[in-house]
């Protein structure tokens, strides 16, 4: 059964991740993207990962994507009819080289990779558990966890203090 999700889900990925490229709208391609993002979360879920599948639901189909969104629909996508064809051409050769080297890349670094088996007797599944990460992430790493917040909150202030500074007004 897993297995047959597995494929499914992978299946339904690419395909998603295909149209992305594919689509002539800038709207459509944002949506495929939204479905390729819930789908690499049922890859998540699959591997028991349930945490990881709730923070790329939350942070990439939610708030990244609805900035592509206000983005797009702020920009003009107003056809510009002089040099369109010249730039279409050369568009389709650097997208076709750039593909052509990143193929290569891959096949190079996959040529030499063994899959490798986990020992049903030392297998841990519950490695990606909420529970499990909070326990590793309150324990072992809570110096860079309670840093990385200091550092969010700092951020967080000076954001508030660049964006309400008046004209002429000096903070330092």
């Amino acid at each position: 059964m897993t297995e047959s999700l597995f494929f499914f889900f992978a299946s339904l990925t690419l395909l998603c991740a295909l149209m992305v490229v594919i689509s002539k709208n800038p709207v459509y391609s944002v949506i495929f993207l939204i479905l390729t993002f819930f789908t690499i979360s049922a890859h998540y879920i699959l591997l028991n990962a349930q945490f990881l599948a709730a923070v790329n639901i939350i942070v990439y189909a939610g708030a990244i994507m609805v900035l592509f969104l206000f983005v797009l629909m702020f920009i003009n996508t107003g056809k510009n009819v002089e040099g369109t064809m010249k730039r279409n051409v050369l568009a389709k050769i650097a997208g076709t080289v750039a593909g052509g080297l990143l193929f290569t890349v891959v096949v190079a670094a996959l040529k030499d990779v063994t899959l490798g088996h986990p020992d049903p007797a030392t297998f841990n599944s519950q490695v990606g558990m909420v529970e499990n990460l909070g326990k590793v992430l309150f324990t072992k790493y809570m110096l860079p966890f309670q840093l990385v917040a200091v550092l969010f909150l700092v951020s967080m202030v000076g954001a508030v203090m660049i964006g309400k500074r008046e004209a002429g007004e000096q903070n330092f």
